[in-house]
């Protein structure tokens, strides 16, 4: 017997002191598949009357983690673990294509073949680390990255790997994802205790949103204008804050231009063959935002050139026909992520670094500088909870509000370029306003420094919209006979534009 051989049954794992007097237990767990190092599990006990007992419980219940893990209730890997999650979970077909993008690209390779029993929250947060570093995990090896499988003759397109870090929302997702697997696992009793539930995630990054300035708006509307249809659908990505999907998912009895509400109801997306479909919104609820004058009078004439071109196919107007299409009876509607593109190039063209969200950003910002509440706001964008308890408790109250918010943007965007046969009339009413003010400026009736009627002053005073009477004060602008400043009423520069 070992214990007539004068030897000891060597104990498993350890309890150090420390210099301040706590107990340090440690006990091996293996070797990290990550890092290749050997892992340990430890626990501190603060120093006391009952540390040493208190001591040799941790190092029991650390010992049964580890004989757990060594044991598990099933063998099954991360990957069949993943596979079977996929098969039962309630996801919606958008985001089941984003999960199973980032598993197949970034977890299956690393940690699909580890057994789940074996997965732990170092061990997570060792691969979280290791993606933060570089995205394609090359482990800090260099080699070259060679666009062609097999034996090849190298070209230009084989390069040197260059690491690019994977973005801290991406691993936190992935982290969320795995969370939620590893989740159903405990449920299932595959496994005890859930690994990512004790691994910290990247914090998550600040927002930073960054809509285009008045100003590179402004050259964006007139850019996109070159094409009217087009450049509709840019004018109600702004005027609405409505997503790209949304947009493409667009439908005329969508629409009421005689009430001046747009009802958002269908987003399309691309399903995993690449084919269009559509579904829900982000929400699964659908909104009513607000049409101010202007923008629904670009939506009339849109409509009109749709009818003109349905009339030379020798077709009929469907309502069910889509509002934004690339095809000249409009049965097809856009593909979303040719939106994205032709709005990218565009921004390059003009030299902004801009992307079609960017686009609600701008709507949001410009809202909530003019003063507008954020529940509106919410409201009119669609955003989650904010957004959908507004629209179900308050929906009296915002419609009112909604009104407001609508003129408002109106008022902030910049003119939109009329065609040439629009621009040719002369009695235009915002060009009767500005005709009227630059001769009382011309006159001397407004002298330098003296400042104009506000907007809505000259709405009133016109019986106009308050979008029109900001159009004619800004073509003044655009004379140089007035100028504005944020925050101050505009001023009058002088006379010597008007010769």
């Amino acid at each position: 017997m070992a214990a007539s051989n004068g030897r000891t049954k060597r104990q498993r794992g350890e309890i150090e002191t420390l210099p301040s007097g706590s107990l340090r237990v440690k006990v091996y767990a293996g070797i990290d598949p990550i890092s290749g190092k050997r892992h340990y599990l430890t626990e501190v006990i603060p120093a006391g009357r009952t540390a040493a007992k208190e001591a040799e419980k941790a190092r029991t219940r650390l010992l049964a983690q580890v004989d757990e893990r060594r044991n598990p209730r099933t063998r099954a890997t991360l990957d069949q673990l993943l596979d079977r999650w996929l098969e039962v979970a309630d996801i919606e077909a958008t985001t089941r294509m984003g999960y199973v993008n980032k598993l197949n690209k970034h977890v299956r390779p690393v940690l699909g073949r580890l057994p789940v029993g074996r997965l732990e929250a170092e061990t997570l947060e060792s691969f979280y680390a290791s993606l933060r570093r570089c995205r394609d995990w090359c482990g800090g090896k260099a080699y070259v990255k060679h666009r062609v499988e097999g034996e090849h003759a190298c070209t230009e397109k084989c390069r040197p790997h260059v690491c690019k870090p994977l973005s801290a929302s991406s691993v936190r997702q992935i982290h969320w994802i795995l969370s939620g697997a590893l989740s159903r696992a405990v449920r299932w009793r595959w496994i005890a205790v859930n690994p990512a539930s004790q691994a910290e995630p990247p914090a998550p990054p600040h927002p930073d949103p960054q809509p285009p300035s008045p100003a590179d708006a402004a050259r964006i509307i007139s850019e996109s204008w070159r094409d009217p249809d087009w450049g509709a659908l840019v004018w109600l990505a702004m005027t609405t804050g409505a997503r790209r999907g949304e947009l493409a998912a667009l439908r005329w009895h969508h629409l009421d231009l005689a009430a001046g509400v747009l009802t958002l109801r269908r987003s399309a997306y691309l399903d995993e063959h690449g084919q269009l479909q559509e579904k829900d919104t982000k929400t699964h609820q659908q909104r009513r935002v607000a049409l101010d004058p202007e923008t629904i009078e670009v939506l009339r004439e849109l409509h009109g050139r749709y009818v003109d071109r349905l009339a030379q196919l020798d077709a009929d107007a469907d309502p069910a026909d889509y509002v934004f299409s690339p095809d000249p009876d409009n049965s097809r509607g856009y593909r979303p992520d040719t939106i994205t593109q032709r709005y990218g190039r565009l921004a390059t063209r003009l030299g902004i670094d801009s992307h079609i969200h960017a686009l609600r950003h701008y709507s949001a910002t410009e809202l909530i500088n003019a003063g507008v509440d954020v529940r509106t706001v919410a409201g009119r964008l669609g955003h989650g909870g904010g957004g959908t308890t507004t629209l179900r408790v308050y929906a009296a109250w915002l419609s009112e509000s909604d009104q407001r918010a609508a003129g408002t943007l109106a008022a902030r965007m910049p003119p939109r370029p009329l065609l040439p046969a629009q621009g040719t009339t002369p009695n235009s009413p915002y060009k009767q306003i500005a005709t009227e003010l630059r001769q009382r400026i011309t006159a001397g009736q407004l002298k330098q420094g003296d400042q104009l009627p506000t907007v809505a002053e000259l709405s009133a005073a016109y019986g106009v919209a308050v979008s029109t009477a900001h159009r004619a004060v800004t073509l003044l602008v655009e004379e140089g006979l007035v100028g504005v400043l944020r925050g101050r009423r505009v001023t009058v520069v002088g006379a010597q534009a008007a010769d």
